[in-house]
């Protein structure tokens, strides 16, 4: 009877650590996931590609300073430049150079004025060619060598930036003003562009000296580029450029819609105004330096998308060091594919680029599905 309460007592002591030992391990708590780092990637992906389109841009000039009707190696293109004792020197500076310099501020106006269209109005089909932007400056330019007797680019390009500024303005009031919709746009830039080609199929038809005159300039082409041309369109060009490139962040901003726009600082109707400013500027200089050129403002932004992404701070420098690759390859393709003669510079981009759109197109449909 004396050990019962103390058998009780130790149970009852030893009871919480029995009941303790037995018990299932309460689980540890789940350990947070640490936080991804930031992309520190993108900036040095995006610089890279840069540079690569630098590079790839350089190596198309270098080629489209050799070929031609007569082959020049590397090292006569290299003479040609710098000595004038060089045989190839009256052929490089005279010919290939003012070429060349011509495709590539042809080239970088049109790919430039296509990606602030795209982005401005929000359509992937705004192009110079697809809205009439190219056909009113054609128009122009028609107009003023059947009536007027202006022969020379000098002359040409003020007209086609008179052209230009007109359509600009016409497709947006037609396509909405400021309630326009990319379907909009696009339908009245497509009536436009053939109203106006159709003039000016009629006024070389009817003029034997205008159809002359332009029967090349027409179809697009870089063959009688010489430095006269360049120094005339390169202010232009020059002055477009520098606007589009100012306008990038605006323009990011306007992505988001006009409310967001302002709330992060933006004019929107300042933006549009001085998108309209360079797209008249480039579109006006390109066309009057080379005649209308299409597929070039259309396909490259969308062939960078895919590299820089819809930043239009780096989209922008991309289409501008890459759509003189696109023109000036097309250029090289027409000289080796036509020999001993060319083939125009407008039909290449044209044979080129139709495809290649196609290809983005249904690539971009099987994406999406």
């Amino acid at each position: 009877m004396v050990n019962s309460p103390q058998r009780s007592i130790s149970t009852t002591q030893e009871l919480p650590l029995s009941v303790t030992d037995s018990s299932p391990t309460a689980p540890a708590p789940a350990a947070t996931p640490p936080a991804p780092p930031p992309r520190r990637g993108r900036p040095a992906a995006r610089v890279a590609g840069l540079l690569a389109a630098s590079a790839l841009l350089t190596a198309v000039c270098a080629v489209s300073l050799a070929v031609g009707a007569r082959q020049l190696g590397l090292a006569d293109v290299w003479a040609g430049l710098w000595d004038p004792a060089s045989p190839a020197h009256a052929v490089v500076q005279q010919m290939r150079l003012p070429r060349t310099l011509l495709g590539l501020l042809a080239g970088a106006a049109l790919g430039v004025a296509g990606a602030i269209m795209q982005a401005v109005t929000r359509n992937p089909l705004a192009d110079p060619g697809l809205l009439g932007i190219n056909a009113g400056a054609s128009a122009a330019v028609a107009s003023s060598a059947a009536f007027l007797g202006v022969a020379t680019v000098g002359g040409y390009v003020w007209f086609a930036l008179a052209g230009a500024a007109a359509v600009t303005a016409l497709v947006y009031a037609v396509g909405g003003g400021r309630g326009a919709t990319p379907a909009r746009l696009a339908l009245a830039g497509a009536a436009l562009n053939a109203a106006l080609y159709s003039y000016v199929s009629a006024v070389m038809l009817l003029d034997a000296a205008s159809l002359e005159k332009m029967r090349f300039w027409t179809v697009g082409s870089l063959a009688s580029a010489d430095l006269a041309t360049v120094t005339r369109v390169l202010p232009f060009v020059a002055v477009g450029l520098v606007i589009a490139l100012a306008a990038a962040r605006p323009l990011n901003a306007l992505a988001l819609g006009d409310d967001q726009a302002r709330a992060l600082g933006a004019n929107p109707a300042v933006v549009r105004a001085a998108v309209i400013v360079a797209v008249t500027l480039l579109c006006g200089a390109a066309t009057a330096a080379c005649g209308p050129l299409v597929f070039v403002g259309l396909l490259v932004p969308h062939l960078v998308h895919a590299l820089t992404g819809p930043d239009l701070r780096w989209l922008l420098p991309a289409c501008a060091l890459l759509a003189p690759v696109l023109l000036l390859g097309a250029d090289v393709a027409g000289r080796v594919l036509g020999r001993p003669g060319e083939l125009q510079v407008g039909i290449m981009t044209a044979v080129l680029g139709g495809p290649l759109f196609l290809h983005l197109v249904t690539r971009t449909r099987a994406v999406r599905a």
